[in-house]
């Protein structure tokens, strides 16, 4: 069966799928085409099925009715997900009044801070844009997501936000439910699980060949060293990663229903792939 398969150009992902990609392991059932884009894209070419599976935010999942969550590939902070940062130190009030950079309407971590800290006034721009946005003043603060999470001192910026630490006290250690890879569902719930296997198979694949898998990742670095890269592909490639488990799901569950509460996603219903 051939099937289009989407993934972001972050070094995380890329680990993820070098076993699937690279041929190291094989399928009897998939052939894969591969296809390449920043998140906050995929978010929008799932709510017009575009892709048989994608990695999209969780957010997302509440206006894409067309797919199925799956158990493998998540992103999930474990204690850790996104921040926000500044020039200078700002309290709650003021960035509420100030301009924050966010990297896409869609993604978990607008949702997130939205959670976190209210209504507050945004403008949207690639993420890997808004570190040097947040340097030179063309906005007041940046909701940072991906690597950048690690780098903002090195940037010349500040943490004044921790998105991933407040979801985790608030949640009595939930894990932070941040990106997930989902599947057509008319494509049937037995060809869901079986693609789920695949997909857990390549990322315990890279988790045993490490440095090889990091090492093609590398080639979605954008310019970050390599023990940086190491580092986030150690926080965002974790045991919730190669199974959601029970925390996972409830994560996700959990961050619809506060969400839910505050009326900031529609009504809708979460498929989630079978055990």
């Amino acid at each position: 069966m051939k099937i289009s398969v989407g993934h972001t150009p972050d070094s995380d992902d890329a680990f993820m799928f070098y076993g699937m990609f690279t041929g190291k392991i094989p399928s009897p059932d998939f052939t894969v085409n591969h296809v390449i884009e920043d998140i906050e894209k995929l978010n929008r070419k799932a709510t017009d099925p575009q892709l048989d599976v994608t990695a999209v935010s969780v957010h997302a999942c509440a206006y894409i009715p067309g797919y199925t969550v799956l158990r493998s590939g998540g992103s999930f902070g474990i204690g850790y997900g996104p921040i926000v940062t500044a020039k200078k130190m700002m309290s709650v009030d003021e960035i509420k009044k100030c301009k924050v950079a966010i990297p896409g309407k869609m993604t978990s971590a607008f949702l997130l801070l939205q959670l976190m800290i209210g209504k507050f006034d945004f403008v949207e721009m690639n993420f890997s844009d808004i570190p040097e946005a947040v340097k030179s003043g063309k906005v007041d603060a940046g909701l940072v997501i991906h690597e950048t999470q690690l780098s903002y001192e090195q940037e010349g910026n500040t943490k004044i936000l921790d998105v991933g630490e407040w979801w985790h006290k608030e949640t009595n250690g939930l894990p932070v439910p941040l990106g997930i890879n989902v599947m057509r569902t008319d494509l049937g719930m037995q060809t869901i699980c079986k693609f789920d296997k695949y997909l857990q198979s390549s990322i315990e694949f890279g988790l045993e060949n490490f440095d090889d898998a990091l090492e093609y990742a590398m080639k979605y670095a954008r310019g970050k060293p390599r023990d940086l890269i190491e580092k986030f592909v150690k926080m965002y490639v974790n045991k919730v990663t190669v199974n959601m488990g029970d925390s996972g799901e409830q994560s996700i569950r959990k961050l619809f229903e506060m969400a839910n509460e505050k009326e900031l996603v529609p009504d809708f219903e979460l498929s989630i792939a079978t055990k």
